[in-house]
Parts: structure tokens; C-alpha cells; sequence
């Protein structure tokens, strides 16, 4: 059997400072690199361009959408997919590797996900092992979930698993992750409106934070990542909190853009 050939896909906007780690540990593995770029005006392109990159200007189109159009602009059919912040350990990458000459009877591969916050390498809070199907049959399977949200979904089943990590350094500060707190929460709510879900303000809004943070504090053990696992699970519950708000003023008044419409009417 002649060896498979890889693509691996990244998504970016403005990653140069986390870019070049991922294109690193990628190279020697994927036999090509498709970076989709939301039209960073930073440095991140530059970067992509002194590796073997192919590099795509390309608008946003929703974490979900925009994975899969990477994928689609893929020349092989095995795919490796990376967030710029991510990057594969050395032994995911002889994993990955070991793959081309023997691909197994899976149509798809889970890796965990090891989150870096702040610094500290978090072992609890709900975010460790976080799997993460990252390597797959594209004829198998696709992007899916609810933006921000994003998974890979193998219409078979047939997953196997592979050794090693996937390093995720997540947030370099905590402001950062503050600020990513609110935008991901805008995405998630509009989301969720333009599916027509519904929004209880008791139960959603009250007791959905409340029981994030008891279950990544208390029942997933974020105590024990300390400092940072407080803030950490704080932040999460904070998140739920503001995409059910959102969502709920949405429900109430339509989305912003909306809103403007019949100002103008």
C-alpha cells in the first residue's frame, strides 16, 4: 500500500503570535498546508508565507462554514485540522505519521486536547482529556455544531484514537480571554436565534451560569487547577451567561441589525 497523502487546514485572524508554532509542527507531517485567512491585517500572512503554505484570503463565514471551506480547498482526502493557536506534540505528530502508512479501519481519529491558560496547563475544570476528533476521511465526515461551537461529525462512528497531544494554548492573558468571552457569546446567541431556539430567563439565564460553574468547579475538580482554575470556570459560567442574556434581548427586540431596519421603516 502506497502512503497516504495529508492536508492539513487552518483557519486565522490575525494569529501572528501563535501561527508559526502550529505551521512548525506541521511541517513533516501534512504534505500540504491550506491557511483560510479572514483578512488579518497583522503579520500573520507574512509568517504564512515562509513556510509551504497554501495561503486563501477569504471573508468570514462562521467558524463551521469557514472549516469546511477550507477542507474543501484541500488536495488529499485525509485532513488534519488545526486552530492557529494549537499545535501538535511530538508524539501526535509520529501518531499522525504512523497513520500514512497504515491508516486502520477508522474514518476518523480523536486526539486530547491539552489547554494551556495563562501559562498553567489546566488538568481539570472540564478541559482535560478533551477530545477532539482533528483527524479524518473527508469523504466521511464534515465541520458541524453551532457557532462558535464547531465539531467534527463521522457519519460512522467508526472512530479510532491517537496517542499524544494536542497542545492548545488558548489565552495568553486573562483579559484575553475576557474579550473573547463577549464575542463568543454574540456568535453563540445570534446562532441560536437564526436556529429559532427558545430562551427560559429563569432557566437558562439564572441557573445555567450557576450550574456551569458548579459542574467545571466543584464536580470537574477546577479547584484544583487554582488561581486559574477559578477564573477559568468563572469565565466559562460568565459566557453561558451573556449568550442566554443575548439571546434573550434578542428574542424580545430581533437581533441588532434588525432593530436598525425598523428605525429606518
Amino acid at each position: 500500500m502506497n502512503p497516504i497523502k495529508i492536508s492539513a487546514t487552518i483557519i486565522s485572524f490575525n494569529e501572528e503570535r501563535k501561527i508559526e508554532a502550529c505551521l512548525k509542527s506541521l511541517v513533516g507531517v501534512a504534505d500540504e498546508i491550506i491557511v483560510v485567512d479572514s483578512n488579518s491585517t497583522d503579520g500573520t500572512r507574512e509568517i504564512c508565507l515562509r513556510y509551504p503554505v497554501k495561503f486563501i484570503s477569504h471573508p468570514f463565514l462562521g467558524y463551521v462554514d469557514q472549516k469546511n471551506y477550507a477542507v474543501a480547498q484541500a488536495s488529499y482526502d485525509y485532513i488534519v485540522a488545526l486552530d492557529a493557536d494549537e499545535r501538535l506534540s511530538e508524539e501526535l505528530r509520529l501518531s499522525i505519521l504512523q497513520l500514512k502508512t497504515n491508516w486502520g479501519d477508522a474514518d476518523g481519529y480523536t486526539v486530547n486536547r491539552f489547554n494551556n491558560y495563562c501559562g498553567k496547563w489546566m488538568h481539570f475544570s472540564g478541559w482535560y482529556p478533551e477530545r477532539k476528533i482533528r483527524v479524518w476521511d473527508r469523504r466521511k465526515g464534515s465541520w458541524t455544531g453551532t457557532d462558535p461551537h464547531d465539531y467534527v461529525d463521522i457519519a460512522s462512528r467508526k472512530i479510532g484514537k491517537l496517542q499524544g497531544h494536542l497542545l492548545h494554548y488558548a489565552y495568553l492573558t486573562v483579559d484575553e480571554h475576557l474579550l473573547q468571552v463577549h464575542r463568543f457569546a454574540e456568535i453563540a446567541a445570534k446562532a441560536k436565534y437564526r436556529k429559532g431556539e427558545k430562551v427560559s430567563f429563569v432557566v437558562n439565564v439564572i441557573f445555567s451560569p450557576l450550574f456551569r460553574f458548579i459542574k467545571s468547579y466543584i464536580f470537574q475538580l477546577g479547584f484544583l487547577d487554582g488561581y486559574y482554575g477559578f477564573i477559568f470556570c468563572t469565565a466559562s459560567a460568565s459566557m453561558t451567561f451573556f449568550k442566554y442574556v443575548r439571546l434573550y434581548e434578542y428574542k424580545r427586540k430581533g437581533l441588532p441589525e434588525e432593530q436598525k431596519k425598523v428605525m429606518v421603516q
